[in-house]
């Protein structure tokens, strides 16, 4: 895109390189602040603050509200730069910014309600679906704790996930999403964890809070309707692939400390340059061979699906199936890939003051995120193509 195109209310579209650049430029400023988010357990506002002043938290805000409404393709690679500076900042960034693209599936009152005033507001959110709901006239009441809540003391709303109950006795109806204000949750600071410290990701307990229909969009119907091209695709793809995305750049941030550290250093036993060792080279290579891999199978993925939604058709059901493992694989290759680099570090590597540790960490933590599950969509997957079926509200309503 042209900088020179405005989006609905007047907010200059930066192209796509340029929102690239701007990734890239702030990895070596985000490598300086890399141990204080850890310490702090959150993410600073004034990182926030920069990421929404490079546009990033607009990338995929419908133009309706100010946003630039691009391809998630742009997102996946400003997640895959700013990835590589800290893993826990570029963590909020890709919670916190892939929010605005849901309000493509959202009521449209949903977004004059969180956007009217003020264009800018950020959202957060909570998908377990572990809180109390009942449907009642209008809408639905939910109560409840969610947990891990990325960069919530940010935001001023939250999506939340719930399971729609269906008749008494009856399994639920649908995996919906309902959209919250500030003032009707309390964060509760529950976050000590070994990875990913940095993101702030408290629970958010709700008491009985009314939610009217308006408000909520259904996480499991996949169907046509008249929404933008751009919010077609569906949204696993999308909140899942962002994910992935961030994994990818915090395995890349791992081979750029690597590749810095080992042009150094020498081996005490022998004095010889350590990168010369041959298992030095073929633990880089295969690391980085994991890395390539699972960005270019992000990238393809919309790449084969961009001119599907383009014709303003859906993306069938065998591709989606095979999606969510292209997905889902990610974090294990990316892990993977940080091991071997770990491993060559000797006791260089578990020093606090060498930042590959951290990524070890986070990496590891980022892993083991649901939507990183590859077993059971290897699982799905293999049975889907043997013809079994496939486990209810997770790829149709």
């Amino acid at each position: 895109m042209s900088s020179v195109l405005k989006s609905d209310i007047g907010h200059a579209v930066p192209g796509e390189d340029e929102l690239i650049e701007r990734a890239r430029a702030m990895v070596p400023w985000l490598r300086t602040r890399a141990a204080e988010v850890e310490a702090a357990r959150g993410v600073p506002a004034d990182i926030i603050e920069k990421f929404r002043e490079a546009g990033f938290l607009r990338v995929l805000q419908p133009r309706r509200w100010g946003g630039y409404e691009m391809n998630p393709s742009v997102f996946f690679k400003i997640l895959m730069e700013v990835g590589r500076g800290c893993s826990s900042s570029a963590w909020n960034l890709m919670i916190l910014g892939v929010h605005p693209w849901e309000f493509g599936l959202f009521d449209p009152r949903a977004g004059d309600d969180v956007w009217g005033r003020d264009d800018s507001v950020i959202v957060a959110s909570s998908y377990a679906p572990v809180g109390a709901c009942r449907r009642v006239e209008g809408g639905y009441v939910i109560s409840g704790r969610w947990p891990t809540s990325s960069g919530t003391d940010h935001g001023q709303w939250a999506i939340l996930g719930v399971m729609a109950p269906g008749e008494e006795g009856k399994p639920p109806v649908d995996r919906i999403a309902v959209l919250v204000p500030r003032s009707a949750y309390t964060i509760i600071d529950d976050w000590q964890v070994c990875g990913l410290a940095g993101t702030g990701s408290k629970s958010l307990q709700v008491q009985e809070t009314f939610v009217p229909e308006c408000h909520t969009h259904s996480l499991a119907d996949y169907s046509m309707s008249d929404r933008g091209s751009m919010y077609l695709f569906p949204f696993t793809q999308v909140f899942c692939g962002s994910v992935s995305a961030v994994i990818v750049g915090m395995a890349q941030g791992a081979i750029d400390l690597f590749v810095e550290q080992m042009a150094t250093r020498r081996n005490s036993g022998n004095g010889k340059q350590t990168s010369a060792s041959p298992y030095v080279k073929d633990r880089l290579g295969n690391a980085t061979a994991l890395v390539r891999s699972s960005r270019a199978r992000l990238l393809m993925m919309q790449i084969e699906t961009t001119p599907i939604v383009e014709r303003r058709e859906l993306i069938p059901l065998a591709s989606r199936v095979a999606y969510a493992l292209d997905i889902a694989r990610v974090g294990r290759e990316c892990d993977q890939a940080v091991q071997l680099l770990f491993k060559a570090l000797s006791a260089r590597g578990i020093y606090l003051d060498n930042p590959i540790q951290r990524i070890v960490r986070d990496v590891m933590a980022a892993s083991n995120h649901i939507t990183q599950n590859a077993d059971d969509n290897a699982g799905n997957l293999g049975g889907f193509l043997m013809g079994e079926a496939l486990p209810p509200l997770q790829y149709a309503r």
